[in-house]
């Protein structure tokens, strides 16, 4: 049986720990906000993600040391949600400031649309 101890930090692979704690999610989409220090508060953010009929799957925080040392906290969130469009307008309404958001989903998406657009066009030149 392998110990806790036994194990070395170098055993592990980053990705495969990063993969473990945010696991790929079908359907999700990922957020990055901005906020001071002082006005976080998790249940805020989880309110206007539910407000969308969305759940949040992950909050990580961290410091935002890029744009200044003013105490501000970049939150990243993921919901289960393929538009994250009306998520972001909703933690606006909140206060928060949306600093990007993508969705894996969208991308799926424009290539089908692009995809079927080709097929009409050369449909129509026939």
């Amino acid at each position: 049986m392998t110990r806790k101890a036994d194990i070395q930090h170098s055993d592990i692979p980053l990705t495969a720990g990063i993969n473990r704690l945010f696991p790929p999610v079908d359907e999700s989409s990922t957020l990055m906000i901005a906020c001071r220090r002082r006005d976080y508060s998790a249940s805020r953010i989880a309110r206007a993600v539910e407000d969308c009929d969305a759940h949040l799957l992950n909050l990580n925080v961290t410091a935002d040391t890029d744009y200044d040392t003013s105490n501000r906290l970049i939150v990243e969130l993921r919901v289960n949600h393929r538009n994250p469009s009306a998520i972001a307008r909703s933690i606006e309404r909140y206060g928060y400031e949306v600093v990007d958001f993508e969705s894996v989903a969208a991308n799926d998406d424009d290539e089908t649309a692009r995809r079927r657009l080709d097929e009409l066009i050369h449909y129509l030149e026939l």
